[in-house]
């Protein structure tokens, strides 16, 4: 080898340096930026997500505000929920949760800013609303068909005749990413607050980027910049950074990147969907920001991660099915496919995982089942989906030498594609049947019903 390689060589330190401050595997990674003095969350999966997906039964929306408060863990980083207020159902489903008694997720109803909505949030006992307050010109001049300052005043004198009877708001500034910042929205909100000190009370605002045309980038003008339109919104008005949300939708996949922006330049609150459902391509997912919300405070305890696997299957078996290449919790967030992915996988879980799944998630990692797994391949994998301790099932057990007999007899005949999930499961029921009886409770809804 040539001499001077050699030199440069002989100056790599045999130290090794697997970054653990950053990654330290069995939990989250960690990230360290300037951010809001506070992070929130705020969910809105049974207003905006509802509307996205379809309409949730009684029973389904209680059980899903259920789910979101054990996540919270009853730490208040889940802050609120919003609720609709509009039918006999909408108001069945609050009366039962607020019956609950549950501190967090506050519920709070979603309102248009007429007399008539606050008028429904009052009778049924709300004491505090996020209030639609629409604010880009097309909204103004299309949808109400008046000037800026006839709208304004209309917004607030509801504002007002809520702050009268004690009930506290969070105003929506719809489609804030193509309102006039200086000319609209700056005036609205010192008028919000004024108003807030005639009452005595703190009015909230929700920068809403309806169309998702808001980017994450400093060098974007206002008012597209998510970055520079909170910052702007915060100094030029004086509002709290505490007492303002971020509401993101994902037209430009750009929805996490822009809730980040807005932590990062000073929004408390987050406001998100379980797994992003809603409007066209939907909103923020709350999970990726309750993840990035750990990596970012390192307040592990502060949420219930592993409620979000009880959150899934859920959901799976409300019908709605993750593409499976959906981060973290999709069929493949955790699966690898590769030969020599697997192999080392199998030797060390951390060659091919950002993170450890079980220790944070409580879900498995797995591979995909080709002849080229061989029976080791065959027993990680029925260890891992039936969440067996290591040496619950070894390849060195007859079953397994049948199924993987039976797995390279497929592809003798002309199989080309990796066994599914559910394939293996019918392998499993096959080689395996008293096994299966025993652990089937362990396998997410999605695979209990294979047949």
């Amino acid at each position: 080898m040539d001499k001077e390689i050699i030199k440069i060589l002989s100056e790599v330190p045999d130290e090794l340096n697997f970054h653990r401050e950053t990654y330290p595997f069995t939990s989250l990674p960690h990230l360290e930026m300037p951010k809001a003095k506070k992070l929130y969350i705020t969910d809105t999966t049974l207003r905006d997500g509802q509307q996205g997906w379809r309409p949730l039964t009684v029973k389904e929306s209680v059980e899903i505000y259920k789910l979101l408060s054990e996540l919270d863990n009853g730490s208040g980083v889940i802050l609120s929920s919003e609720f609709f207020l509009y039918t006999a159902k909408d108001r069945e489903v609050i009366k039962e949760v607020k019956n609950l008694g549950l501190e967090y997720p506050k519920p709070v109803a979603w309102i248009r800013a007429t007399m008539k909505d606050l008028r429904l949030a009052m009778e049924n006992g709300m004491d505090k609303v996020v209030m639609l307050t629409s604010i880009s010109d097309y909204h103004i001049y299309f949808k109400f068909k008046l000037g800026r300052r006839q709208v304004l005043e209309k917004y607030l004198s509801v504002i007002e005749e809520a702050f009268r009877n004690g009930i506290a708001v969070r105003a929506t500034l719809e489609d804030a990413t193509r309102a006039d910042v200086y000319g609209t929205i700056v005036p609205f909100v010192k008028a919000l607050l004024k108003l807030g000190e005639k009452y005595g009370v703190e009015p909230e605002i929700k920068i809403a980027d309806t169309l998702g045309l808001g980017v994450p980038f400093e060098e974007a003008p206002l008012p597209r910049s998510i970055p520079k339109l909170v910052r702007t919104v915060i100094s030029e008005t004086g509002i709290p950074g505490e007492r303002v949300e971020f509401h993101g939708h994902n037209d430009f996949h750009l929805v996490v990147a822009n809730h980040l922006a807005a932590w990062k330049a000073g929004a408390s609150m987050s406001n998100c969907t379980l797994f992003g459902i809603g409007e066209r391509s939907g909103n923020c997912p709350l999970d990726a920001m309750v993840l990035f919300y750990v990596q970012l405070t390192g307040n592990e305890g502060g949420v219930n991660l592993k409620v979000f696997k009880k959150i899934r299957d859920f959901f799976e078996h409300s019908g709605y099915v993750l593409p499976e290449f959906y981060p973290a919790f999709g069929a493949n967030a955790f699966r690898t496919k590769a030969g020599i992915h697997i192999d080392g996988l199998m030797k060390n879980p951390e060659v091919y995982l950002p993170y450890d799944p079980v220790s944070t998630l409580g879900l498995p990692y797995l591979v995909s089942i080709t002849p080229y797994s061989g029976r080791a391949g065959v027993a990680f994998w029925i260890r891992m989906m039936f969440h067996l301790e290591e040496d619950g099932m070894l390849k060195t057990d007859e079953r397994v030498a049948k199924i993987y007999d039976e797995i390279v007899k497929m592809f003798s005949d002309g199989r080309v594609h990796p066994l599914r999930d559910e394939e293996m499961i019918r392998l499993v029921k096959k080689h395996m049947p008293d096994f299966y009886e025993k652990h089937k409770d362990k396998l997410p809804p999605r695979l209990r019903n294979v047949t």
